[in-house]
């Protein structure tokens, strides 16, 4: 059996009924994430660029909501749109593996076909599921940074097969809709290296653009490329330079989606246990009657990954660019020490440029740490190592951030995190609403209304 064949099988077959409580619960909990990070991006350029794009495409009728209006689009452009907020600030959920994820990224593809199909909470419930699995199982399955291609290639799958999932696609259907999604959402690394710009908010939310597209022609009896994993110029050959299989979930084993992660600060995954430290050892400091000034340097031992995407080039050291120092590991350990926080006010320019933060920031080293390389990707570990001017040696590890899957986050810290993000965006009545909705989206019978709500 091809893998296209399986993933769609898998996909066809999956009832509501095989679902976990833990899973129902967590899509819960994602989809309250989501809004919030969405919230939190409402005012950005990249994030009103997207709207307007989306807004010129209106729909009166199906369709499928524009975040934040009270205006449709077509599901295709809804899942891009409302992706871009979803990411930008860097703040939604993450899976780390051979390749790293954000798996929420695939709720506005869900979330906008379950609009436009008219389906229940239940569905679009499964069909996230669905999305957080396949993605998460092919990140397993084999790496695409080591190889120059980003990891939202495979974001492509999984918003095709949640997409087709809520368009009742028949397992042949799914099939052409895998194909027609790989073969033209091929990403390159380059979105993720030295200085970033407002793409990386959207590099995900394209790929949902093109799953739920092919997904929409698949729908309608449009043939895709076969074996689009397989063939000669297919994803084994041509991008992962192996074949590879999957395993994918049930209920005795579980779902993927209850072992990614929900981020505790708005920063890369990779450093937020080292931000985690750094707070920790902040508190010996002031216990001494100290403060960062009082530094001498500063050492970041981490594994490859963490130093590859986040501590090794010269953009890292000198961010220009909001996506730039959300993406540099020295620059938020430095701010964290500084500040006592990291907020979306330590991605401002004003803070990324500050001489004080740069000045510790020069005397930041970042090196690799192969007893750290062997607790990744199970944890998140990262070692900070601290002379003090006068001779004091800190140190603090942390494996587990708070947000990791082995240190999850209450529902009401998420709710925490959400009413934070939605403060000056929305009102209290307006987030107790969206709040009700969310913990109670088993038992909708349509889910038209979600983000439907006006800013």
């Amino acid at each position: 059996m091809l893998l296209a064949e399986k993933l769609a099988n898998w996909t066809y077959q999956l009832k509501y009924s095989d679902l976990t409580p833990e899973a129902i619960h967590e899509v819960k909990r994602r989809l309250i994430d989501s809004t919030a990070t969405a919230l939190g991006a409402y005012s950005s350029k990249a994030a009103q660029i997207a709207r307007a794009t989306a807004l010129a495409v209106p729909l009166s009728k199906g369709g499928a909501a524009i975040f934040g209006t009270r205006q449709k689009t077509t599901p295709d452009l809804a899942a891009f749109c409302n992706g871009a907020h979803v990411r930008y600030l860097d703040y939604n959920d993450t899976y780390l593996s051979k390749e790293p994820a954000h798996p929420s990224d695939n709720i506005p593809a869900t979330l906008a076909v379950a609009q436009a199909t008219g389906a229940t909470g239940k569905d679009f419930i499964l069909a996230t599921v669905i999305a957080y699995e396949i993605q998460c199982r092919l990140c397993d399955a084999a790496s695409l940074r080591k190889h120059g291609w980003d990891h939202v290639t495979y974001g492509a799958y999984s918003t095709a097969l949640g997409a087709g999932k809520l368009w009742k696609l028949k397992p042949p259907q799914l099939v052409h809709a895998e194909g027609l999604a790989g073969v033209c959402n091929i990403a390159t690394r380059q979105t993720r290296t030295g200085q970033i710009s407002m793409w990386k908010a959207c590099a995900f939310s394209n790929a949902a653009r093109g799953g739920v597209f092919a997904a929409n022609l698949a729908r309608q009896g449009f043939t895709g490329p076969h074996e689009i994993f397989e063939g000669p110029k297919g994803v084994f050959r041509m991008l992962t330079q192996a074949p590879f299989d999957v395993e994918l979930g049930d209920k005795r084993k579980g779902y993927m989606i209850n072992k990614t992660y929900i981020k505790f600060w708005p920063a890369e995954y990779h450093a937020q246990s080292a931000i985690d430290a750094a707070l920790q050892l902040r508190k010996e400091i002031r216990a001494r009657k100290q403060t960062a000034d009082d530094i001498r340097d500063i050492t970041i031992e981490s594994f490859e990954a963490a130093v590859s995407i986040i501590g090794s080039e010269p953009e890292k050291w000198r961010p220009t660019s909001r996506e730039t120092a959300d993406h540099s590991m020295g620059y938020m350990v430095c701010a964290a020490l500084y500040d006592g926080d990291v907020t979306k006010k330590t991605f401002e320019p004003k803070r990324f440029t500050d001489k004080k933060v740069l000045d510790l920031l020069d005397r930041t080293r970042i090196r690799e740490a192969e007893d750290l390389n062997a607790g990744y990707p199970e944890g998140i570990p990262n070692r900070l190592i601290i002379m003090m001017k006068d001779g004091t040696r800190l140190e603090r590890r942390v494996d587990f951030p708070r947000g990791h899957a082995g240190n999850p986050m209450t529902d009401d810290e998420v709710e925490h995190k959400f009413r934070t993000l939605a403060r000056g965006v929305i009102g209290d009545k307006q987030q107790n609403a969206i709040l009700k909705q969310a913990w109670t989206l088993d038992k909708a019978r349509r889910v038209d209304d979600i983000w439907a709500f006006k800013v």
